[in-house]
């Protein structure tokens, strides 16, 4: 057991060892030297707890100062998406020994650079698709990077069809549901989770309604051309043209052009060839159409069915899946692939399937 003298509290003497033993240090006033000692080394401490001290704040205002510039260089400009070298995103639901976590949709929506995709005419029609079922039923689910990046990609693609005066009726038929679903959002906002203050939905219905004023007045101006138009070529070779379209809408304001071209455009095995492309044939019994003579209607029937069944979806380019990989890509770019034959594990991906993949 430990010894305790009287006073248990005095910090005790400072011992030497000599020839003679240990002896008490002292001073050569003949006073002990361990509270000087002890005095020196506490002053020693203070200056040094200081000069930690300034350097912990030093070393603070620093890193504050490192981050506010990281912070500045991204949000900076605040109209451009993040930026991630690969263009790829694997897609994984689990953790793994290699992996942790699972991938969101949002993370997806930032990694697979949207905002070069609609500046290519393959793939417009299929970001415009992919916003607007985010739209309807995924916007709650994005992030605040990706409900950024969202509304960033939005306001590109009103610009471009300003600019170029192409697919306006795309982006109206997005901004009205995109608008339809932030009035019922805003409406249940105690109910619903929002992500972000609730001032920046709103202002973000007030861009929306501005949007779309700007699309209905838009003003589609004919470009003069010297060369061959549309109206100048053979009918078989109009006719030909119309056969390419895939949207019943398409051809009927095509057919408003000219007389020539209304009457093409009401040719009835035309409107039957766009319906077998679209719809089974059980789907034609259950909404059958027929005319005074007793024909199919087959143009009514297009515009009916369209309301009850979903339309076959054609893009010029969409998203790769590889099923070796499980990585989401651009035919363009790439991924890093380990499999023998890359080509034959890649299938294309529907703008709904995309979403299907991260449903949890």
């Amino acid at each position: 057991m430990p010894f305790l003298g009287q006073d248990w509290r005095s910090p005790g003497g400072c011992w030497v060892k000599s020839e003679d033993g240990w002896k008490r240090e002292v001073d050569d006033d003949g006073e002990d030297s361990r509270p000087r000692r002890r005095q020196g080394k506490q002053q020693q401490s203070g200056q040094l707890q200081d000069e930690i001290k300034k350097n912990e704040i030093i070393g603070e205002d620093c890193e504050v100062v490192v981050k506010k510039r990281k912070k500045d260089h991204f949000n900076n400009n605040t109209k451009t998406q993040y930026f991630y070298q690969e263009k790829w995103i694997y897609v994984h639901k689990g953790s793994t020994r290699e992996r942790h976590g699972y991938c969101t949709l949002g993370e997806a929506f930032n990694r697979l650079d949207f905002s070069s995709a609609i500046q290519d005419m393959r793939r417009f029609n299929y970001v415009v698709k992919l916003l607007q079922l985010i739209a309807n039923s995924q916007l709650t689910s994005l992030s605040g990077a990706a409900q950024k990046n969202y509304f960033n990609i939005l306001e590109k693609i009103v610009r471009k069809v300003l600019e170029d005066q192409q697919n306006p009726r795309l982006i109206k038929n997005l901004l009205q549901d995109l608008g339809s679903a932030l009035c019922i959002l805003v409406r249940e906002v105690g109910r619903c989770v929002l992500v972000g203050n609730i001032n920046i939905w709103v202002y973000r219905m007030e861009t929306i309604l501005n949007w779309q004023h700007q699309l209905n007045n838009l003003q589609i101006t004919r470009q003069m051309n010297n060369g061959a138009t549309l109206s100048d070529l053979p009918l078989h070779m109009q006719n030909s043209i119309l056969y390419r379209f895939s949207d019943g809408l398409d051809i009927v304001s095509l057919g408003q052009v000219t007389s020539t071209l209304h009457m093409l455009s009401e040719d009835r095995h035309l409107w039957k060839k766009l319906c077998q492309y679209h719809f089974a044939e059980k789907q034609f019994c259950r909404h059958l159409i027929l005319t005074e003579k007793g024909c199919v209607d087959w143009k009514l029937m297009y515009f009916t069915l369209q309301k009850y069944c979903p339309k076959k979806e054609q893009y010029g380019d969409a998203l790769q899946f590889c099923r070796h990989c499980s990585i989401l890509f651009w035919k363009d770019t790439g991924h890093p692939c380990t499999a023998n034959n890359p080509e034959t594990c890649s299938t294309p991906v529907s703008p709904q399937h995309f979403i299907d993949l991260f449903k949890f």
